[in-house]
């Protein structure tokens, strides 16, 4: 692999990220774009790997609240099968005759029961079914205290509403060549301060035998930023790494990036003023998103009155052909 041998073997690798360097035991990227592992466990049982807290914190808000609603019908249908088994003349206050009819007044009676309403009309008054009533009672008030808990802490929990470029740029800089992507901050009021970014790269390197794959190992380096932090970020950040004799992309064609395997990952922190928290995201961008010879585009103009600044979130990913 004659890109590898571009690299100076001088520059300090980073053995800190994480990762493994047995580059033959590694299937796709290391990160996902939406900043999560590319990484599936196995070794032990489904149900102890799976976190169900997680999975409702992270869930789109409309499976949520399709979760929510079907928990809620499905308790309640549960329920009313069993009042309806137990004995529908359990239940005072029913007047309805036809089958249809006595499941729906026990399926209402449920509902009220679950949610601890009780209109009072229907009421039950065998031993069986007012056994069940009781269990259903305290179903409820725990499944409403656990379904609040949740929606309280999706709301409250602290993210970044950060959006990447979706490929970084081999662009001119000053008097040679710089690697580029840019994010910005989408949402309204969630004014990032005193942000800080790290970005690393991970790729192949062969060993002895280059002919061998099993002898290939991974090499990570930190990338020396233009900045690494700012005050602020209203707006957007272009990050700049300039690719000159401390860069381990010196030299690099697009070919050696492929063959190199090349990943870039990048990790953001900042303090949201919103949730009075820090926050933090992942990405990374792999050889096939790296595009050479491209440069972006501004992306925020003054207004037409001439005193406001529009960031405009839909140029994020436009560049020109230089």
């Amino acid at each position: 692999m004659a890109a590898s041998k571009r690299i100076d073997p001088f520059l300090k690798t980073n053995n800190d990220t994480g990762f493994g360097t047995n580059a033959s035991n590694y299937g796709g990227r290391f990160i996902n774009r939406d900043g999560t592992f590319n990484l599936r466990k196995e070794g032990i049982s489904f149900l102890n790997r799976y976190s169900i807290y997680h999975h409702m914190l992270t869930l789109p808000r409309w499976k949520f609240a399709a979760v929510i609603v079907l928990f809620y019908l499905s308790f309640n249908l549960l329920y009313t099968v069993i009042y309806l088994l137990v004995g529908i003349d359990q239940l005072q206050g029913v007047i309805a005759t036809t089958p249809w009819g006595k499941f729906k007044e026990a399926y209402f009676f449920s509902t009220e029961t679950f949610t601890t309403v009780g209109y009072g009309r229907v009421n039950p008054v065998g031993d069986g079914a007012n056994f069940v009533a009781s269990i259903e009672a305290m179903t409820g008030f725990l499944s409403f205290a656990l379904a609040t808990g949740i929606m309280f802490g999706r709301f409250a929990r602290p993210r970044a509403f950060l959006v990447f470029s979706e490929h970084a740029l081999i662009s001119p800089y000053k008097q040679g060549t710089a690697l580029m992507f840019r994010f910005a901050n989408f949402k309204d009021n969630h004014i990032l301060t005193d942000v800080e970014i790290r970005v690393n790269i991970g790729l192949k390197v062969p060993g002895d035998d280059e002919t061998r794959e099993t002898a290939a190992t991974y090499s990570f380096y930190d990338l020396q930023l233009e900045r690494t932090r700012v005050e602020s970020m209203p707006m957007n950040w272009t990050v700049v790494h300039p690719i000159d004799e401390k860069s381990p992309f010196l030299g690099f064609t697009a070919e050696d990036m492929k063959i190199a395997d090349v990943e870039v990952y990048v990790l953001i922190r900042g303090f949201d003023d919103v949730y009075s928290n820090f926050v933090q995201q992942r990405t990374s961008y792999t050889y096939d998103e790296i595009r050479f010879n491209k440069k972006f585009i501004p992306m925020y103009r003054e207004s037409n009155d001439g005193r406001t600044t529009i960031l405009e979130l839909h140029k994020l990913n436009e560049w020109l052909q230089v």
